[in-house]
């Protein structure tokens, strides 16, 4: 017999059983297998009243005779499975509806809504067509980034930039699951969009320029698809003159410019004891802003006589001297600076222009963290007198862009013991208050601060194995259980769960590959294409090819 037609779809099943705060168990119709669906497929049950779009959270298989459990039939025909079928066996899925719309209402009046209620039994579970994703994700334009596409058909699933930018967010994954590639897919997507202007910190230089992926392709740094829109600033100054590795500036940082906080920071990959926030706090007391200089430039019989004045502990100020004088051999350190690169980059975010910082040879997790709290720090700073402006005069050209920071290894600067004395850690909790958000990527969520965490608005989540990092990256999201069977489903490439503040409900999907589709997408021209727009506009500028 043939299978009945929803809204000219095909019918999965009828809701039996649930619950609001359980979910609803629909029982697949007969000649529905359970092969054909996926767990995290986004399904849609048809009311009386309403449309309820939700997720598959489980999948069943069930017998109506025990005798079928406990002694199944060997070997058994097409012709026996196909009578057993939907009578003596059967299956059901869980569905976790996450949005509904009112059919009651006219066209123009219906809005997406929270579920606030369930359907009633007989409910028709079906397949959610072209037109349902679309008007759930919306479709792709200026603000709607194409993510990438259900696991099971090809439609465009969106982000909503502006909601993206408007807090901070995370990308989460085990490592080789591609973490960088889509950062780099929603980073071309907010260039693009121009919602917000980025600051990047580029720990491996995988951003810029083009680099090698795992399937040993070279494919487009932001400066190759974007060209001067995006400034590429460097630690290393030996590694800014490789040829096609064009960096803008090669920035340095002074001594007078680390303040306590940031060496505090540094206390694991130092080995910092525990009297040193004491003992820099005695010597901030004494030098005021010169304290690390003054205490680097100290002999013995300084140090001995300073803790002899101050009641310093002087095997614990002499070590923190030794520690110390590691960072100031850095070749990116100098003795003093002044902050007009720095500056510079705030200059270039309110001109609307990108900022990558390239870590060069110093890829060392110490210069990592010790570089992107200092200049984070700054920027914060600047960016709150900005605000503090725009909020006296109320004039929009006072007002800052919005920027977004980028950090990888996010656990390092937003973990319990840290994450309230880092500038990042300030960021995340503030959210949007003044106009400086995070995007952070790790491999590890279950490091980050678990009140950080319940900030992120928007989380892009891979696989995951370890249990504590599967549990982290679900902090404060409503429906973990259902979640979480999603996310556990994911194969190791190209598959995330999408959660949060920039989707209107969760959805597991296929990202889209960054490929030369893609670098068309976002607005990359080839030489030829360069060569044969510039001959269009010379010929619209003259009405025609000029004369010889």
């Amino acid at each position: 017999m043939a299978k009945a037609k929803v809204a000219n779809q095909l019918q999965l099943g009828v809701v039996t059983d649930g619950a609001f705060n359980q979910g609803l168990v629909v029982r697949l119709d007969a000649d529905t297998s359970t092969e054909g669906l996926r767990i995290g497929s986004f399904v849609v049950i048809e009311g009386e009243r309403h449309r309820f779009f939700g997720l598959i959270a489980d999948i069943s298989l069930k017998s109506a005779d025990p005798r079928v459990a406990a002694d199944p039939p060997r070997d058994a025909s097409g012709f026996i499975r196909r009578v057993l079928a939907g009578t003596t066996t059967y299956a059901t899925v869980e569905v976790k509806p996450q949005l509904m719309l009112d059919l009651s209402k006219g066209d123009e009046e219906r809005m997406m809504e929270p579920v606030r209620t369930i359907p009633m039994h007989f409910a028709v579970l079906r397949d959610a067509t072209q037109m349902d994703f679309h008007t759930v994700f919306g479709e792709p334009d200026a603000t709607h980034f194409e993510m990438g596409s259900p696991l099971t058909m090809d439609i465009p699933i969106c982000l909503n930039l502006e909601r993206w930018t408007q807090r901070s967010n995370g990308i989460f994954g085990q490592s080789g699951t591609g973490k960088s590639f889509l950062a780099r897919l929603i980073l071309c997507g907010v260039i693009k969009s121009q919602v917000a202007v980025n600051l990047i910190f580029d720990m491996h230089d995988e951003y810029a320029f083009g680099k090698e992926s795992e399937d040993h392709v070279f494919v487009k740094g932001l400066r190759d698809l974007f060209g001067p829109q995006v400034v590429v600033y460097s630690l290393d100054a030996a590694g800014a003159r490789r040829a096609g590795r064009s960096v803008d500036v090669v920035l340095q940082i002074g001594l007078n410019q680390i303040e306590p906080a940031d060496v505090l920071l540094l206390a694991e990959e130092l080995d910092l004891t525990s009297t040193a926030a004491a003992s820099i706090g005695l010597l901030e007391d004494h030098f005021r802003q010169d304290w690390l200089v003054r205490l680097l430039a100290m002999s013995p019989d300084e140090v001995s006589e300073f803790c002899a004045k101050s009641g310093a502990n002087e095997a614990s100020v002499g070590a923190l001297q030794r520690k110390l004088k590691l960072v100031a051999r850095r070749g990116y350190i100098t003795p003093e600076a002044e902050y007009s690169p720095i500056d510079d980059m705030v200059a270039n975010f309110a001109a609307g222009r990108h900022v990558v910082l390239q870590f060069g040879q110093y890829t060392d997790i110490l210069d990592y963290m010790l570089v992107a709290n200092i200049i984070t720090r700054r920027i914060h700073k600047d960016y709150v007198e900005q605000m503090a402006k725009f909020e006296q005069t109320h004039d929009p050209a006072q007002r800052p862009r919005q920027l977004m920071i980028t950090i990888e290894e996010a656990h390092k600067f937003l973990n319990p013991a840290v994450a309230r004395q880092t500038i990042f850690g300030t960021i995340a909790r503030e959210l949007r208050k003044y106009s400086v958000t995070l995007m952070v990527v790790d491999q590890r969520p279950s490091g980050i601060d678990a009140e950080i965490m319940s900030q992120l608005g928007t989380r892009v989540t891979g696989r995951l194995t370890e249990e504590r990092d599967i549990e982290s990256a679900l902090t404060g999201v409503g429906g973990r259980h259902y979640l979480r069977s999603a996310l556990e489903s994911l194969d190791t490439r190209q598959q995330v769960l999408l959660i949060g503040h920039a989707v209107p409900m969760p959805i597991v999907i296929r990202t889209r590959p960054y490929d030369e589709a893609f670098y068309q997408a976002v607005g990359y021209k080839t030489g030829a294409q360069r060569k044969a727009q510039l001959t269009q506009d010379v010929v619209d500028l003259w009405g025609g090819p000029r004369k010889q």
